[in-house]
């Protein structure tokens, strides 16, 4: 349960960007299903793609806009950077980037990677 908790902590930009990234995923899946509903069969319903494609709109303008922010306070390279918007295009990938940009020490206090190499290193 704790675990949940973290994850509706938004008070820094790297949570804000874990907490968004998977948003935009979820919104991917929705709208998804709403397209096979609506394709798979001949003439299927419509309401999954009316539903879910402004939410998911949203979500992903949502997403730049957060990357934008979290690039800057973290200060990502232009590579780190250019990755976190291209991964914002294909279905699932923003937590893919968000789960690599964690391990390779690139999301701050969320980085799970880069500090404990470090902190083995010290020891």
């Amino acid at each position: 349960m704790a675990t949940m908790a973290n994850f509706f902590d938004l008070s820094s930009w790297p949570k804000r960007f874990r907490f968004v990234a998977v948003l935009e995923a979820i919104s991917w899946a929705g709208l998804l299903i709403g397209m096979a509903f609506k394709y798979l069969p001949e003439e299927g319903p419509e309401i999954g793609v009316k539903i879910f494609g402004p939410f998911h709109g949203a979500i992903f303008v949502i997403y730049v806009i957060v990357t934008l922010f979290t690039a800057r306070a973290l200060k990502w390279n232009f590579a780190t950077f250019a990755l976190a918007m291209v991964s914002s295009i294909p279905p699932f990938m923003t937590i893919w980037f968000e789960m690599w940009a964690a391990r390779n020490g690139r999301l701050g206090e969320l980085s799970t990677g880069a500090t404990q190499k470090t902190e083995r290193v010290a020891a």
